[in-house]
């Protein structure tokens, strides 16, 4: 890959890859790097310009290696360095750009940095990590709760304070009012790029700062919360433990530490609220950030609009548009599930694929796939395990590649069920099926890659502003969805009018008019003759 200043990520793609549950070369349950690079051919198939891999790095596993005990290493569960550079350059031979995963929030309890700050309060690394003494109750030092349940403080016998954890106790939040750990992350990024990594999707990006007095937040009114939502999270409005003003000029920093490398970054700004998003990606700070209400809303035609036209206000070509998540439920399965749900998916992923930004799947969205089945007894996800519901195995479950035992992921006893899948769930089926819901998303991905207007910086035009027809019009194209029950027509604008791609039957371009059949979607282009 050019490494150079350009910024190779705007019109892109992206494709997430969960990689536990990926592909698993070695048989033991569980995807991992040689598994992927195995698998890249599918990836680069598709027609997505970047590939995005969740956490690799040594890990107890507490959050299934979002709790990092070594930012510089990869866990032997998923391989070794020496994999990586393997995955790296065989992504590159593919015209694939590398992102990885980086979770600044907080380490694992297991990290060296916190094992020496949890036993001597005197070492360096105490300050690497928020302490505090009790409350004069002795209780913990302020009202915040953690996304997984309960107080986000845990406390400490052995040296007599409490340690912020805004998730799990086994992931203490890191100290970023310490000098000290903004270097070592400056070091950290440069470890990966000088590897070949092409960009970093930044876990949690929103949370790195918190009040430097520790207010209690105040009860919540009427706000949602963020991805995980235990009992008592959404209690509260989030004012003094996430989105402080100060947090973005930790990506300014990032933002010329990987400028010399023409590296991605990628934010998790889970707010809800795009305006507050949009000032993380407002100049030299981070290049994209993920817009979440995308992988909230359900099939409602005024809705789908409002998100989606609100974010565009909001940011622009600087958001990009998860269809699907490992912690949200997949599009199929939000949208109504079955037949009906896997259709209407592959309509809002055209609706996305035309906006400004960067659309991203998630591995298995090309088949359609809804949520896998997880029995109670088989959960793994530390939500169930807390008793805070919600659990997002079924996000999770491996990928499907080939009818039969395994389903082509494992030769071993998957780490989680494998789903409920079905033979034409698979990837092996649907390659040989011309209408399959893998090829229509091909198909979908090839006129993007091919238009200037939808690759392009063109402003949105909406030509609908309420009712089950969302259309919008860029540049001299259309993109349009039917989220009602019944045919609906939309006339096009003036001159001579094109089909270029229809997510199934019932679309059809007759007298300077589209028709659409319900759930379903299609992009037309005006002749320039």
């Amino acid at each position: 890959m050019a490494r150079s200043g350009r910024q190779w990520w705007r019109g892109a793609v992206g494709y997430e890859v969960y990689v536990r549950s990926f592909a698993d070369s070695d048989g033991d349950g569980v995807g991992d790097l040689p598994g992927l690079r195995a698998r890249l051919g599918h990836i680069a198939s598709l027609g997505v310009d970047f590939l995005w891999v969740t956490p690799f790095y040594p890990s107890p596993m507490a959050d299934h290696g979002y709790d990092v005990a070594d930012y510089r290493g990869v866990d032997a569960r998923f391989g070794t360095l020496g994999d990586v550079d393997s995955l790296v350059a065989e992504a590159h031979q593919r015209g694939l750009p590398l992102v990885i995963d980086l979770v600044p929030n907080h380490t694992s309890s297991e990290h060296p940095w916190f094992r020496a700050a949890r036993g001597d309060r005197a070492s360096p690394y105490r300050d690497h990590y928020v302490w505090r003494d009790p409350a004069p109750d002795g209780g913990p030092p302020n009202n915040w709760v953690s996304h997984f349940g309960g107080s986000a403080w845990t406390y400490d016998e052995a040296s007599g304070q409490y340690y912020l954890h805004l998730f799990l106790p086994e992931q203490p939040d890191l100290n970023w009012d310490n000098p000290a750990v903004r270097d070592e992350f400056d070091a950290i990024l440069r470890f990966w790029c000088e590897r070949g990594v092409d960009g970093f999707r930044i876990d949690v990006a929103h949370a790195l700062l918190k009040d430097p007095e520790l207010r209690d937040n105040p009860p919540a009114e009427d706000r949602p919360g963020g991805p995980v939502e235990a009992p008592g999270y959404t209690e509260f409005e989030h004012v003094y433990d996430i989105d402080q003003p100060g947090v973005v000029e930790i990506y300014r920093r990032w933002y010329e530490v990987v400028a010399p490398y023409g590296a991605l970054l990628l934010g998790e700004v889970y707010l809800l609220d795009p305006s507050r998003v949009a000032r993380y990606v407002s100049g030299d700070r981070l290049h994209l950030a993920l817009c979440f209400t995308a992988v909230r809303v359900g099939w409602d035609a005024d809705a789908i609009r409002d998100v989606l036209r609100v974010g565009v206000d909001a940011g622009g070509d600087r958001f990009a548009w998860p269809l699907s998540s490992h912690d949200d439920a997949r599009a199929p399965t939000r949208f109504g599930g079955g037949p009906a749900g896997a259709r209407r998916a592959l309509a809002y992923l055209t609706l996305l694929a035309g906006l400004p930004g960067v659309p991203i799947l998630y591995q298995g969205d090309e088949l359609g796939l809804p949520d896998g089945e997880v029995p109670p007894s088989a959960a793994q996800d530390p939500l169930d395990a807390r008793g805070a519901g919600g659990g997002r195995d079924g996000t999770r479950t491996p990928m499907p590649w080939d009818p039969g035992p395994g389903l082509g992921f494992t030769a071993g006893r998957p780490w989680l069920p494998l789903g409920g899948r079905r033979p034409e769930d698979t990837v092996a089926w649907q390659e040989q099926q011309p209408d399959s819901h893998l090829h229509r998303t091909r198909r979908l991905l090839a006129v993007r890659r091919e238009s200037a207007d939808l690759r392009g910086s063109a402003e949105v035009g909406w030509l609908t502003q309420r009712g089950p027809l969302v259309a919008y019009r860029r540049g001299d194209t259309v993109v349009a969805a039917d989220c009602g029950q019944t045919d609906l027509t939309l006339a096009l604008p003036p001159g001579s009018w094109r089909l270029r791609y229809a997510t199934g039957d019932g679309v059809a371009v007759e007298d300077r008019s589209l028709r659409l059949a319900p759930d379903h979607a299609a992009i037309v282009e005006r002749d320039a003759s």
